[in-house]
């Protein structure tokens, strides 16, 4: 499994969003020259979150971005399935997939099966807010 960097960049985006705002919108080419990213790049990330309600967009002048939620409110599995789309280790085990037709005679499918399920509790253990809080932010 490898975590593109649309996932990767979503994620430094809710970090700025989750440092530089005090409620206020924060404008894309802040969070772009901050974080050292294109804005055309953003501007594939921000619609995906900003349909998802993880964060609210306003365009025009004084328009930006802010978070929806308090930061611990939000799970980094939650962030990486909306932009990366599944984070299945295998096609079989991706959401809608259809039931493969060897599952139940599959001697790899329990540890493909257990490795999801570590790999989502995982990342839905982490908060926006405890990566805030770690040592790299102070």
């Amino acid at each position: 499994m490898l975590i593109s960097t649309r996932g990767r960049y979503a994620l430094r985006v809710m970090i700025d969003l989750a440092i530089n705002s005090n409620g206020e919108y924060i404008a894309m080419n802040k969070i772009a020259q901050r974080q050292e990213l294109s804005l055309k790049y953003l501007e594939r990330i921000l619609p995906v979150l900003t349909q998802n309600n993880i964060v609210e967009g306003i365009q025009g002048r004084g328009g930006g971005y802010r978070l929806t939620r308090d930061p611990k409110d939000y799970k980094i599995g939650e962030i990486l399935r909306l932009t990366e789309g599944d984070l299945a280790p295998v096609s079989c085990l991706e959401y809608g997939a259809q039931p493969c037709s060897r599952a139940e005679s599959c001697p790899t499918l329990p540890m493909w099966v257990n490795f999801h399920h570590m790999v989502n509790d995982y990342f839905d253990s982490i908060t926006l807010d405890s990566l805030l809080q770690s040592p790299s932010n102070e």
